[in-house]
């Protein structure tokens, strides 16, 4: 019996045997990540989003070992300053780009104002179940010890891992992955400044490592039923606090807005001269609905405020600016009646 085997042939000079890796889109925003300051030392006095993508990536040259980067300047904006339409082209190019076979995941860098209001409006809106990762920074790029090479290392590398598949809207910060629907910034100058102060992070990333803990429950990505709308509702956030009127109230349905959000004390629970207003609003047609000005734990329906009787909606856990979020799409999408608002909250 001949047991000779054939010789391998020889790898052509240039050519691998490895797959690929993954084709990561980085998409900027601005933020304090493409920040700069005149003096390293100085991390508070310093003009957002004047770095562009390609100077930030040149300085995290180990993204070369993770994925092919395909990098866009989105916009240069500081995120305080974050809108609307802004949100529209953001997420219609994260659709254009998932879509293509070529496009594995998106890294999008942002400010951290408002980065968790963003986040979670893609984790709504995505339709795909490819990994889109936000990352950002509490220090501008010229500082001394600048947090955004790394954590821009870690986006690319959570968003080009398997395991972050199907996990929706992710977002990567100070060695945590967190899921969009639940983080939130929680320091004004730490750089761990970001958590999820009611379950937990989903996972970590540390020296290429990706490990989830667990996984996202609520429907999100290609689950939601929510588009982004150019025409969006007009909803606002009001604040219950002692000695509170209902000025701010009947100015803003006098003014004609779709929904008020309502960041009450404790358990949602509403001032009493707030909670006519509110009632007063509802009864015409203004979607209201109830969060709450803690920081954590969720509000219950029918708790403080008696809502089937005054006609609001619980936010459950979700804060007062991402339940604003929600509604603005829920509003937008057809549903209008407390009823069906409630489904919404509780679904999402």
């Amino acid at each position: 019996m001949n047991t000779s085997t054939s010789p391998s042939l020889p790898i052509p000079p240039g050519h691998s045997t490895a797959p690929p890796l993954p084709r990561i889109a980085v998409l900027a925003t601005g933020g304090t990540i493409a920040g700069s300051a005149p003096d390293a030392a100085n991390t508070s006095g310093y003009q957002a989003g004047v770095v562009g993508v390609d100077q930030l990536l040149a300085a995290v040259p180990a993204l070369s070992a993770v994925a092919r980067i395909a990098p866009e300047q989105i916009a240069s904006v500081d995120s305080k300053d974050m809108a609307m339409p802004l949100w529209t082209t953001l997420g219609q190019r994260i659709d254009t780009l998932l879509a293509t076979d070529d496009v594995d995941g998106v890294v999008v860098t942002h400010g951290t104002d408002t980065l968790e209001e963003t986040a979670y409006l893609l984790h709504l809106t995505v339709k795909s179940d490819k990994p889109v990762v936000l990352t950002a920074a509490m220090r501008p790029a010229s500082a001394l010890s600048a947090d955004g090479p790394l954590n821009l290392l870690n986006a690319v590398t959570v968003a080009a891992h398997a395991a972050a598949r199907g996990q929706g809207v992710l977002v990567a910060f100070n060695n945590r992955i967190h899921s969009a629907r639940d983080v939130v910034k929680t320091s004004t100058y730490a750089v761990d400044a970001f958590q999820s102060p009611e379950i937990g992070a989903l996972g970590w990333v540390q020296d290429g490592r990706v490990e989830f803990q667990r996984g996202v429950v609520r429907a999100h990505t290609l689950a939601s039923e929510f588009t982004l709308d150019a025409a969006w509702p007009q909803v606002e956030i009001v604040t219950s606090y002692a000695g509170v009127s209902r000025i701010a109230i009947d100015a803003l349905v006098a003014a004609g807005v779709r929904g008020i959000v309502v960041a009450g004390t404790g358990n949602g629970s509403i001032h009493q001269s707030l909670q006519q207003a509110l009632a007063d609003a509802a009864l015409r047609g203004v979607a209201v609905v109830r969060s709450s000005r803690v920081g954590s734990g969720h509000v219950m329906r029918n708790g403080a405020a008696a809502d089937d009787a005054l006609g609001f909606v619980s936010a459950g856990s979700l804060n007062p600016y991402k339940a604003r979020v929600l509604l603005m799409l829920a509003l937008a999408a057809g549903h209008t009646a407390p009823a069906a608002l409630q489904k919404v909250f509780d679904t999402y």
